[in-house]
């Protein structure tokens, strides 16, 4: 068994890069959680009790991280020493600033219009833009370009809260 200090590939044997193969994930987790799930351990001592549980805890974790792609690449950069920074490093380039304020007045607009439709076509938009940025963020993991997807990991956080906003608007709306 893997130390509980590995890195959360380590744990699930897979190699450390941003593109993984979904289903060898699920199944290297799945094969992990059964040989630590607590419920093995419920005639174990108190200690090797806590020590599953600490276990399943490190896998769920690994896990979680590892099945969401935003997630993955914030690890990924942390294991090569990069703090994405994303709370207190806000710089973004120019055209993505100006990209943020068009939608957030798009956002704006429809929503002060009642205007369902406009919010989903936005939607659409930023999900489409997301897909192609997540493309871009692993072609700069996979070249080494460090200081560049940590770059990429704040705009796609700041998509992903975008999103988020207008599912909020959208649900808003049609209740």
């Amino acid at each position: 068994m893997a130390s509980l200090n590995d890195s959360h590939f380590d744990l699930f044997d897979l190699p450390a890069q941003f593109a993984l193969d979904a289903s060898a994930l699920d199944h290297a987790y799945r094969t992990v959680q059964a040989q630590v799930h607590p419920d093995r351990f419920a005639a174990a001592g108190d200690a090797q009790k806590r020590i599953a549980m600490q276990w399943a805890t490190r896998t769920n974790e690994a896990y979680q991280t590892l099945r969401d792609p935003l997630k993955r690449a914030t690890y990924l950069l942390h294991l090569r020493g990069i703090d994405v920074g994303a709370e207190n490093n806000t710089a973004m380039e120019p055209a993505f600033l100006m990209q943020q304020m068009e939608w957030r007045e798009s956002i704006e607009d429809a929503a002060a219009a009642k205007n369902v439709d406009a919010l989903d076509a936005l939607l659409t938009e930023l999900r489409d833009e997301e897909r192609m940025r997540f493309d871009k963020l692993g072609a700069l993991l996979d070249s080494g370009a460090n200081q560049a997807a940590g770059e990429a990991v704040r705009q796609l956080m700041f998509i992903e809260r975008v999103a988020s906003e207008i599912g909020t608007q959208i649900e808003r709306l049609e209740n």
